[in-house]
């Protein structure tokens, strides 16, 4: 079995960890180490209290996540932060990280998996950070109410639901950006529109981004930060299984937002 080392060398150079900017939260890579080999994965949306449990519960002993443990920033290690790191520690679990990495993969990405969930092919990136694109966009000839009708399957079936700016039911989108997530902002929307993109898929954003959309005759899909971000980790988690002969599983822990 591998040792948890040779496996983070191993993500950190196929999602170029060290390359690609992030949020300082993010700490990207590993988060806890263990110190045996790693005979099961889980894999988790989120860093919780609930996920930990559940990875126990799993007997897995590496715990993945794109929402790492640092979110809430630097803190010390009590009360409920302490409740979550002790059982790991105890049950001698690792925890490692992706998140921007793993949101721009050309391949594991969650961007570009879940335009393929859309049957949607990209053409080029979209949503720039710093000095990457996180996202994906293309050309279409599709209703866009067909596109919400597919988000929309792909939100129940983690207990959330979709919201959409007002547009008409005749509407036919020509071309879609996705960027999955917090992907609504005003760097998106004018990305959007000196694209030419008439309708953008994302998790989520403040609600200034659905008036800025009203006024530009541009659709938003709001699919839920959850249900658009659950693609990656479970990439991630099979190409672990495969590479290293290790089992794996998802660990469903939906916010429903």
């Amino acid at each position: 079995m591998p040792t948890l080392s040779v496996i983070a060398a191993h993500l950190d150079q196929l999602l170029r960890t060290r390359e690609i900017p992030d949020y300082p939260p993010a700490l990207n890579g590993v988060q806890l180490e263990n110190r045996g080999e790693i005979t099961r994965v889980a894999a988790a949306v989120d860093f919780s209290r609930r996920v930990v449990d559940a990875t126990i519960a799993s007997e897995a002993n590496l715990l993945l996540v794109h929402h790492g443990m640092f979110w809430g920033g630097l803190k010390p290690i009590s009360g409920r932060f302490y409740d979550r790191i002790a059982p790991l520690v105890r049950h001698d679990i690792a925890v490692y990280a992706s998140h921007l990495p793993l949101d721009a993969h050309p391949e594991l990405g969650n961007n570009v998996l879940l335009a393929r969930e859309l049957g949607l092919e990209p053409t080029g990136p979209f949503a720039r950070f710093q000095t990457i694109h996180i996202g994906v966009q293309g050309v279409a000839d599709l209703p866009t109410h067909h596109i919400f009708d597919a988000t929309r399957r792909i939100a129940r079936r983690h207990k959330g639901d979709v919201i959409a700016t007002s547009y008409d039911e005749s509407r036919v989108t020509r071309r879609w950006g996705i960027c999955t997530g917090s992907g609504a902002d005003a760097n998106t929307i004018r990305e959007a529109l000196e694209s030419g993109i008439d309708t953008l898929i994302v998790g989520e954003g403040p609600h200034y981004t659905a008036v800025e959309a009203a006024d530009v005759d541009l659709a938003i899909i709001y699919v839920g930060h959850y249900a658009t971000e659950t693609f990656g980790v479970r990439a991630l988690a099979n190409y672990v299984s495969s590479t290293f002969g290790v089992p794996w599983e998802f660990v469903e822990a939906p916010t429903g937002l």
